[in-house]
């Protein structure tokens, strides 16, 4: 079972060789994808045979189709690599393992036709999809600013519509939704790289909707024959104290992994494992520390 981890980072390069050393083994290579607009010099120094930063780079803005344009550079140069990897694991570069390299290789190992995906139809208001992600007309940050201003006042007199039919561009598509992270099979990876390919139109309707990247892969998928595979996803993300970014993992965090280590049959998206976590930042490395030997005493 070869993994290919892909890797969305731009800071906390300390974070990231930690946790490129916790899931390295002789089965694992990482492709990292730095955002454009962060500095790549603390990352050039990060070596090794499994290593791979990518030349290609998007500036990358939340909530923006940048995201999906950096999750296609990763998977596309993942994929053309000769080793021919049979799982690709997204994660962002502030995550950690739950579970050994090993232990996940081993799931991995025992599960080669299911897709790791969070996935609800939309809307659902139960995951906080809402319909309005994919008919209000997104501008996008990274266009030009006389652009922007020309659109936004365009829409503002009504001469352009800040609304849209999403069924004229999906067509037959139903709409899907879900979270950013995923594990995927090679062949569930093929498939959207053909798909984007062969449908341009679906494609270009995404690069101005709202959070993109929580529902591109997820319309693809779920419109295929792949959506009897999927089962939710593998990355905890602690949500509860509702804000706009998740919260940064404590202490009470490696209580709650001690005793809990799958999701909840209630949650959201289904019940299911729980390999990994995210977020970690640079400064705690007792507490990475802590969960490493938590990791081994428990031998999930």
């Amino acid at each position: 079972m070869k993994i290919a981890y892909l890797v969305l980072a731009h800071n906390n390069p300390e974070h990231l060789r930690r946790l490129i050393s916790a899931l390295s083994s002789g089965a694992s290579s990482f492709f990292i994808h730095v955002d454009k607009k962060s500095n790549v010099d603390p990352f050039l120094s990060m070596e090794g045979n499994n290593i791979h930063l990518t030349q290609e780079r998007a500036s990358v803005f939340w909530g923006d189709f940048s995201q999906v344009e950096a999750i296609l550079v990763l998977l596309r140069s993942a994929m053309a690599d000769r080793r021919r990897f049979d799982r690709f694991v997204l994660l962002s570069g502030t995550d950690y393992p739950l579970r050994s390299a090993s232990s996940i290789e081993r799931f991995f190992a025992s599960k080669p036709d299911q897709e790791f995906i969070n996935l609800v139809a939309m809307p659902s208001k139960a995951a906080g999809k809402a319909i309005s992600r994919l008919t209000d007309y997104k501008i996008r940050p990274g266009d030009r600013l006389i652009s922007r201003a020309i659109r936004k006042a365009l829409m503002m007199a009504g001469v352009l519509p800040q609304k849209r039919d999403y069924k004229t561009y999906l067509r037959d598509l139903a709409p899907y939704a879900g979270s950013t992270w995923w594990a995927l099979s090679r062949a569930a990876c093929d498939f959207i790289l053909r798909f984007v390919t062969r449908e341009t139109q679906a494609v270009d309707f995404f690069r101005n909707t709202i959070c993109p990247d929580e529902s591109f892969f997820q319309t693809i998928l779920g419109n295929s024959d792949f959506r009897s595979k999927i089962v939710r996803n593998l990355t905890y993300t602690d949500w509860s104290d509702g804000r706009a970014s998740p919260a940064v993992m404590t202490e009470q965090h490696l209580d709650f992994f001690r005793a809990t280590s799958s999701f909840a049959p209630d949650d959201t998206y289904g019940g299911g494992e729980m390999l990994f976590a995210r977020k970690f930042a640079d400064g705690p490395v007792d507490l990475v520390a802590k969960l490493d030997k938590q990791i081994m005493r428990y031998a999930w």
